[in-house]
């Protein structure tokens, strides 16, 4: 997706300008979060801004990278080092990812195409499996 360098681009300005309260995706109607994970490479911060799917009492993110044939950076993170924070209007929930497979991963992917159908459309522009991490509370 061609626009995709541009939204990415607003999104931030606006989470910064409303200290988290709005994103693109809020505006659109939809669940977003910010995720702060630590790179793998660097060991520093990295924050994303991120559609999720609300599942019970955890947050479900797809790596979609809006179609494009890589898994965005943020999935990498999480592999080398899953515990993480995320941002929900402003207020910072420390949480630990797993990613799912199998069953787990069918099943959930189901509920995903429910939740949002355009992830079989970046499935389909990306031609390859996109990742699916549930991020869980680590505090409740």
């Amino acid at each position: 997706m061609q626009l995709a360098g541009g939204i990415i681009w607003v999104d931030k300005k606006l989470h910064r300008l409303f200290k988290g309260k709005v994103s693109l995706v809020a505006l659109a109607g939809l669940p977003s979060l910010r995720l702060t994970s630590t790179g793998r490479k660097s060991g520093l911060p990295r924050d994303t801004n991120l559609l999720y799917f609300p599942h019970e009492e955890d947050f479900v993110l797809v790596g979609s990278n809006w179609g494009r044939p890589n898994d965005p950076a943020w999935t990498h993170n999480l592999r080398s080092r899953p515990e993480a924070v995320i941002a929900l209007a402003g207020k910072e929930i420390e949480v630990l990812a797993r990613e799912l497979e199998g069953d787990e991963y069918a099943a959930m992917w189901k509920l995903l195409l429910d939740f949002w159908p355009g992830y079989a459309m970046e499935e389909k522009s990306a031609r390859r499996v996109l990742p699916i991490f549930v991020l869980e509370r680590t505090t409740r």
